[in-house]
Order: C-alpha cells, then sequence, then structure tokens
C-alpha cells in the first residue's frame, strides 16, 4: 500500500515538473517573440535608410507578385477578389434579411456599415497573411535552414533590419494600394447585387449609402488596414526568421505563423472597434 502511494505521488510529481517546464517554455518564447517584435520596429529607420533598394523590391513583389502571380496583379487582385465576394454576401443577406422586416432600403446603411467596419478590414487581413506573410515565413524559413542568415551575419549585414524591418515596411506600404482596391470592389459588389440582382432602385440605395457612410469611418478603415499590416508582418517574419528542423521545419512555422497571424487579424478588429466605436456603435444619420 505504501509503495503504490508513493508511486502515485511520483507520478504527480513528474507530471508537475512537466507542467512547470512547459510554462516556463511558453513564457521563454513570448518573451523571445517581444524582443524580436521590439528589435524589428525599432531597426525600421535602419532599413529604409541603409536597404532602401531592398524596401523597394520588397514593395513591388508583395503588392503585385513575382513570376506567375504578377500577370493577374498578386495580392491585389486576389485581395479584390476576396473582397468582392464579401460585398456580394453582405448584399445578399442584407437585402433578405431586411426585407423580412419591410426595411430593404436600407441596403445601402447596411453595406456602408458592414463593408468598412468589418468586412473589408477583416478579409483584406486574411488576404495578406495567406499570401503576403505566408510567402515572407517560407522565404526566412528556406534563407534559414540553408544558413544563408548566418552567412549575411557573418558579412557584417544586420539580418533584423535587412531581412524582418524591411519586409515589414513594404507590407505596410503595399497594404494602402491593396486595401484601396478591396474597399472598392467591395462597395461596386454591393451595388450591383442590391441593384441588378434584387432590383431596388439605384437612388434609393445611393442615398442611404451616402448617408451612413462616414468619411472619417474610411479614414480608421485604413488605419486598421495597416496596423493589421504591421502585426501580420511582424508576426511571419518572427516565425520564417526563426524557423528550424529543415523542410518540415518551414512547413510547421508557415502554418504556425497563418493561424497565430489569423487570429491577430480577428483581434485587431475587435480591439479598433472597441476603441474606436465604442459599444453604441457610433452611427452616422446625417443626411
Amino acid at each position: 500500500m505504501a509503495t503504490g502511494r508513493a508511486g502515485g505521488f511520483g507520478r504527480l510529481r513528474s507530471k508537475t515538473v512537466v507542467r512547470l517546464k512547459s510554462s516556463k517554455k511558453s513564457l521563454d518564447e513570448i518573451g523571445h517573440q517581444a524582443d524580436f517584435y521590439r528589435k524589428s520596429i525599432l531597426e525600421i529607420p535602419i532599413a529604409v535608410k541603409n536597404y532602401r533598394r531592398e524596401t523597394v523590391r520588397l514593395v513591388a513583389e508583395v503588392a503585385l507578385g513575382n513570376g506567375a502571380l504578377a500577370l493577374i496583379g498578386g495580392t491585389v487582385v486576389i485581395c479584390g477578389f476576396l473582397t468582392l465576394s464579401a460585398g456580394t454576401v453582405v448584399a445578399l443577406q442584407g437585402y433578405a434579411s431586411l426585407g423580412n422586416i419591410g426595411v430593404e432600403a436600407l441596403t445601402g446603411f447596411f453595406a456602408a456599415y458592414v463593408n468598412v467596419r468589418i468586412a473589408a478590414p477583416v478579409i483584406a487581413g486574411v488576404g495578406l497573411a495567406a499570401t503576403i506573410g505566408a510567402g515572407a515565413t517560407a522565404q526566412l524559413g528556406a534563407m534559414r535552414i540553408s544558413e544563408e542568415i548566418d552567412a549575411l551575419e557573418v558579412m557584417g549585414v544586420r539580418s533584423v533590419p535587412y531581412l524582418a524591418s524591411t519586409r515589414i515596411v513594404a507590407g505596410m506600404i503595399a497594404i494602402i494600394p491593396i486595401y484601396s482596391v478591396a474597399v472598392i470592389a467591395s462597395f461596386i459588389a454591393s451595388r450591383t447585387i442590391t441593384v441588378v440582382v434584387w432590383g431596388q432602385s439605384g437612388g434609393v440605395y445611393d442615398h442611404y449609402f451616402a448617408s451612413f457612410l462616414n468619411p472619417t469611418d474610411l479614414l480608421w478603415s485604413f488605419l486598421q488596414a495597416i496596423l493589421m499590416g504591421l502585426v501580420v508582418m511582424l508576426i511571419h517574419t518572427y516565425f520564417g526568421y526563426n524557423a528550424s528542423g529543415g523542410p518540415a521545419g518551414v512547413g510547421e512555422a508557415v502554418g504556425r505563423a497563418v493561424r497565430a497571424s489569423l487570429a491577430a487579424v480577428v483581434f485587431v478588429t475587435l480591439a479598433v472597434s472597441l476603441a474606436v466605436y465604442g459599444v453604441s456603435g457610433n452611427f452616422n444619420f446625417a443626411g
């Protein structure tokens, strides 16, 4: 009986030790991430000053892509198609739902509200993470496992500003035209579906759309997109820069980065919405 009790205590103690080690490892990784993010942000001026050509090249690659991807416009067109679909869904569901209570004329308001504050930012963030972010993680991960990053350090090139900070700057610059196309595509899709498919008068739609579309919301929406670009690129450059374990490790790093960035996109949307609009929604009833 005593031996069994001692064995039970031993197993409990070993499980506690394993949990403590796992918690310590998680805290260490959080601290490592925070330190990498701090270095990457603080060394952005160095990247802009010393690696200007690399930054410009990355902006073009991020926005338009390279190789076969450049033929369709790269990330700009991809995010445009994603938000085009989102705007279509907003119009279809909005008109049908509002029609159930007899206020389908407010579809223009619904499109102006949902596309700017929720649909376009989230879809653009998802597109950014799935295209630009995943590509950056794969590139940096391949450089890490092939020891190219170590070679840069040996040659006296500061790897963090050259590889991470330049990509962060490129992502924040490229998100502006990307998000512009995304917002325009969502607006066009919502109006086309409401007027052409549902048959609502274009004048009615435009009246409510213009009445409830606050230009300040567009400004906050663009600032939210830029913040998303910063967060997404920070996450993906970290996982790519610290990849290990060969090609399989690079694939794992891409998967972890995409999962983390998708969660970050939703969190940024929630945080910005609460900070800017509060819990009341701050509707614009002008017009």
